[in-house]
């Protein structure tokens, strides 16, 4: 099993979402989350006053999938999610040594259906 985090833009979430579906990803975490890459930030104008912002608003979407679907969610995600401007965001990929269903007990690729 692959744990799967994309850090991608806000607008990008539900277009990314649908496709992770049609992929047959049945269930994802996402969370707001901030940060900054190599634009480190970016400036901002209100009410005239012009102030930094150091930290840019993200959002994280995480995926538990079996092996054999991690190309197919990976290349969902990038086509999904990407603008081709700089801030677009990364996917990190991650070995899972288990997962268990908390109410039934089930484990391994059965606990993620």
């Amino acid at each position: 099993m692959k744990k799967i985090e994309a850090i991608i833009r806000h607008f990008k979430l539900e277009e990314t979402k649908n496709a992770l579906s049609e992929c047959g990803v049945g269930g994802m975490t996402v969370c707001e989350v901030k940060g900054f890459g190599r634009q480190k930030g970016h400036t901002e104008m209100y009410r005239g006053t012009e102030y930094a912002i150091d930290f840019v608003p993200k959002v994280k979407i995480e995926v538990v999938c079996p092996d054999d679907c991690l190309e197919k969610i990976v290349d969902a995600i990038i086509q999904n999610s990407q603008t081709g401007q700089i801030g677009d965001g990364k996917v990190f990929i991650y070995d899972v040594a288990d997962a268990i269903r908390v109410r039934t007990g089930e484990r391994g690729d059965s606990a993620l259906s």
